[in-house]
C-alpha cells in the first residue's frame, strides 16, 4: 500500500488560500497538509522534515507578513513593494535551502518566484519566448531604470505612447496602477485607485479615482518611483455590455484548466474595485464571431505558462484585443488561482473541480476525478468573488 503524501503548505494559516487546499485534499481523501507560516519563514522558525513535500502559498492574507515583508504597520499602504520583493525572494531563497538541507522538496521552482513578482523581468521573458505582450520601454533586465515622472514621461514619448499604463514593479491587486492618458497639447489625467492620505502617506482605495492634472499626477508618480516602476501601452480592450473586459486563466501542468471573464467601467477589472464576472459564454460567441478561436485563445495563456516551466499553476492575465480577434498577456501571476467557486473548463481537465481540487487531482493522480459539466458545474464566469 502507497503511504499517504506527507504535505506542507507555506502559507498564510487562517486564510482562504490554505482553507481551500485543505478541503481539495479531504476531498481527495487525502491528509491535511501541515501548514507553515510565512511569518515563522520570515522569522527563521520554519522547519522541515525528511520526506515532506512542500508547497509555497501566498503570503498576501498573513498581516503580520506583510509588516515583516514591507516594513509598514497600515495593510492598505502602497509604499513598501520594493522592499517586499527584497525581502520575499530572500526568504524563498532561504526556505529553499532549508527544504533542501531537511531532505524535503519543493512543488515549485523558487528560483521563478524572482521573475514572476518582477513585472519588468517576467515582461521581458515573455516578449523573448514570442509571447504576445503589450510594448514596453521598461521590459527585460536591460531596460532603463524609471526614476520618477521625468523619466516616464521621456520613455514614453519616444516610444510614442500617448496611453500607458505605469505599474509598481513588484504590485499586485492593482496596488500602485496608474492608467494614464495624454494628448497632443499635454495634458494628463490619470485613473488609479491610490489615494494621498496625511502626511503624504499613499493608500490603496476600494474606489478607483481620477487625477487630471499632471503635477498631482507626476508626484504621485515620483512617491512610488523608489520601489520600481514598469511602463506598458494601455491597449484598447474588447467590451461586453459596454464594460471593458479582460481575462484570468489559469493553467496547471501546463494546460488551461479554468477561465473567468472580468469586466469593469474602469481600466482595472479587480474584482474588489468594482470589476464585475462577465459572461465566459458570450465572450466566447464574440471571439467565434469575429473569425477567431477560443482555443488560440488558451494557446496564448499556455504559451506564458510554458516560459515558467518549473511553476505547475500560475494565473494569466489575458486581454482581449478590440473585436476579440486578438490576445495579449498582461501578466502571469505566481498565486493566481484564488478564484472560490470556479469550476474547470470543459474539455480542459478539470471539469467539476476548482483550482485548488485540479492542482490536487494533478499532483496526486487517481485522488478527483474530473466531473462533466451539468447544470450546477458551468461556473466558468458566475462565482462570486
Amino acid at each position: 500500500m502507497t503511504a499517504a503524501p506527507r504535505l506542507v503548505v507555506v502559507g498564510a494559516p487562517s486564510g482562504r488560500r490554505v482553507a481551500f487546499f485543505q478541503d481539495a485534499l479531504r476531498t481527495a481523501g487525502l491528509p491535511e497538509a501541515r501548514v507553515v507560516s510565512w511569518s515563522d519563514v520570515l522569522r527563521g522558525g520554519a522547519r522541515f522534515a525528511a520526506g515532506e513535500t512542500v508547497r509555497l502559498d501566498s503570503p498576501g492574507e498573513d498581516p503580520e507578513a506583510d509588516r515583516l515583508l514591507r516594513g509598514v504597520d497600515d495593510p492598505s499602504r502602497v509604499e513598501g513593494s520594493g522592499r517586499w520583493y527584497e525581502r520575499f525572494v530572500a526568504a524563498v531563497a532561504g526556505l529553499a535551502g532549508t527544504v533542501a538541507e531537511a531532505g524535503a522538496a519543493l512543488v515549485d521552482d523558487p528560483a521563478e518566484l524572482a521573475y514572476l513578482f518582477d513585472k519588468r523581468l517576467s515582461h521581458g521573458l515573455l516578449r523573448a519566448a514570442g509571447v504576445p505582450v503589450p510594448d514596453s520601454p521598461t521590459s527585460g533586465p536591460s531596460a532603463p531604470v524609471v526614476r520618477g515622472w521625468v523619466d516616464v514621461r521621456s520613455l514614453t514619448a519616444e516610444a510614442g505612447l500617448r496611453r500607458f499604463f505605469v505599474k509598481l514593479a513588484h504590485g499586485s491587486s492593482a496596488s500602485g496602477v496608474f492608467a494614464v492618458e495624454s494628448d497632443g497639447a499635454g495634458r494628463v489625467q490619470a485613473t488609479t485607485s491610490v489615494e494621498r492620505g496625511p502626511g503624504g502617506r499613499l493608500h490603496n482605495s476600494l474606489r478607483v479615482r481620477r487625477y487630471t492634472g499632471e503635477p498631482e499626477v507626476a508626484a504621485l508618480v515620483d512617491a512610488l518611483a523608489p520601489d520600481g516602476l514598469h511602463v506598458e501601452r494601455w491597449l484598447p480592450k474588447a467590451s461586453q455590455a459596454g464594460r471593458a473586459a479582460d481575462l484570468r486563466v489559469v493553467v496547471i501542468d501546463g494546460r488551461a484548466t479554468h477561465a473567468v471573464l472580468r469586466t469593469s467601467r474602469s481600466p482595472m477589472t479587480n474584482l474588489h474595485l468594482g470589476g464585475i464576472r462577465g459572461d465566459l459564454d458570450a465572450a466566447r460567441a464574440a471571439i467565434s464571431a469575429a473569425g477567431g478561436r477560443w482555443s488560440d485563445a488558451l494557446d496564448v495563456c499556455e504559451r506564458a505558462a510554458a516560459v515558467f516551466p518549473g511553476t505547475r499553476c500560475v494565473g494569466v492575465d489575458l486581454l482581449p484585443a478590440t473585436g476579440w480577434r486578438r490576445f495579449a498577456v498582461a501578466e502571469v501571476n505566481a498565486f493566481g488561482d484564488l478564484l472560490p467557486g470556479l469550476t474547470g473548463l470543459p474539455g480542459g481537465g478539470a471539469e467539476g473541480l476548482d483550482t485548488y481540487a485540479a492542482q490536487v487531482a494533478a499532483q496526486f493522480p487517481g485522488t478527483l476525478t474530473p466531473q462533466p459539466p451539468g447544470p450546477t458545474l458551468r461556473s466558468t464566469g458566475t462565482s462570486t468573488t
